[in-house]
């Protein structure tokens, strides 16, 4: 194995001191080292024209928004923090953030999505996950003490920015989560992996969406994060105030839970206008 270099040693204790998920600390090493490599040169000795040519390059690759944002806060960082170059960071554009809307699932489909996946563990799962609007990472994390049955709640620990929130436990999904406790006996994870001394993998997950999705017939695309945007927007619909559902979500801006409010034509028919309250002649005197 070789030896870590100064530079990464020095980007590692960078991110360590700053509470860094291990999940981002992973990121930005892998795309400061793709810049690198794709230079031939140690980053250290790259500057501003070089990250714009290798935005250039990856765009043209069509690779994801939510990678080209991630490569962009990594190199930032790099620049910014690890070698000290406050000019640089402010200069490096990040990609414009995409219009497309979430999609969502409506009950008929939640149900039809969730009655079609055939282990119990990943159903269990994957119904958490759509019931308090978790992410895939913070569902495979839960840990049996998590659930607090007595003041109905669920604490996600270290969730997206290593932020621990409290997120809602509906009657419903504690009756699941008993009789599956009751079923599978899981002691430390709330869903083990065949490991058990290790929780389920996220990638699980993902395969159990693609499969449940082709059994039950649904013609969308239907991810972890598909019942996460769904819980939001049924939530909205029902008449639950933004800023809760924003404390639900985890979002650190309002910004990002109001996209919900895009796509829900149910609130949008059900507003009532200022001309309602009103009384007036349609048809002008004289």
């Amino acid at each position: 194995m070789s030896e870590m270099s100064p530079l990464r040693r020095r980007m590692i204790e960078d991110m360590t001191i700053r509470n860094l998920s291990p999940a981002t600390q992973r990121s930005y090493l892998h795309a400061v080292t793709k810049f690198s490599r794709y230079f031939g040169r140690s980053p250290d000795r790259l500057g501003l024209e070089d990250v714009r040519a290798f935005q250039v390059h990856l765009v043209s690759t069509g690779l994801s928004w939510p990678a080209l944002n991630q490569t962009v806060c990594a190199l930032r960082f790099f620049f910014g923090v690890t070698l000290g170059h406050d000019e640089i960071p402010e200069r490096i554009a990040y990609p414009r953030t995409p219009s497309k809307l979430p999609t969502i699932l409506n009950g008929d489909e939640i149900v039809r999505f969730l009655e079609a996946i055939p282990s119990l563990k990943t159903r269990a799962a994957l119904t958490t996950a759509y019931a308090a609007g978790l992410r895939a990472s913070e569902t495979v994390s839960l840990k049996v003490g998590n659930i607090d049955s007595e003041r109905g709640v669920i604490s996600v620990e270290h969730g997206k920015g290593g932020k621990d929130r409290t997120v809602m436990l509906s009657g419903q999904l504690l009756g699941i989560l008993r009789t599956y406790w009751k079923l599978a006996r899981p002691q430390f994870w709330l869903f083990p992996g065949r490991d058990e001394t290790m929780p389920i993998s996220v990638q699980v997950l993902h395969s159990a969406c693609r499969s449940a999705r082709t059994a039950a017939g649904i013609d969308k695309r239907v991810t972890v994060h598909t019942l996460r945007h769904s819980f939001a927007t049924h939530l909205l619909e029902s008449g639950t105030d933004i800023r809760i559902i924003q404390v639900l979500l985890g979002h650190n801006n309002l910004s990002t839970t109001a996209r919900y409010t895009k796509v829900s034509n149910r609130l949008i028919r059900s507003t009532t206008s200022p001309l309602d309250r009103l009384t007036l002649e349609v048809v002008p005197p004289g």
